[in-house]
């Protein structure tokens, strides 16, 4: 089966502070597009869980505040989830593009 994605991946430099039933400080991020991160944490949310974000680029010394849903959780694995950004502004989005370009071409549109 191939996995059709809207924004590829990449893996970046990158960490996130979130907010949902826990509060979570300096994660590191597995991978992140457009669409959403997957991070590694001690305590997963459930699935449909809204949190606040606020993703940090230490090389770009940039952080980006925004909302996302957990689609899916793996306490088994780690603790690892995938979070979906919900409701980006063009603010947002374009700040977005403009650290991933600098990894993926794919982002420099």
């Amino acid at each position: 089966m191939t996995e059709k994605r809207r924004y590829p991946r990449i893996e970046a430099n990158a960490y996130v502070d979130y907010t949902g039933e826990e509060v979570l400080l300096f994660h590191r991020i597995e991978n992140i597009s457009l669409g959403g991160i997957s991070i590694r944490a001690p305590v997963v949310e459930k699935v449909g869980t809204t949190v606040q974000l606020v993703i940090n680029f230490p090389e770009a010394n940039q952080h980006i505040e925004l909302m996302g849903e957990v689609v899916w959780s793996r306490e088994e694995e780690e603790g690892r989830m995938g979070i979906k950004f919900i409701d980006l502004s063009d603010n947002q989005k374009s700040a977005l593009k403009k650290f991933l370009a600098r990894s993926d071409p794919f982002y420099a549109n």
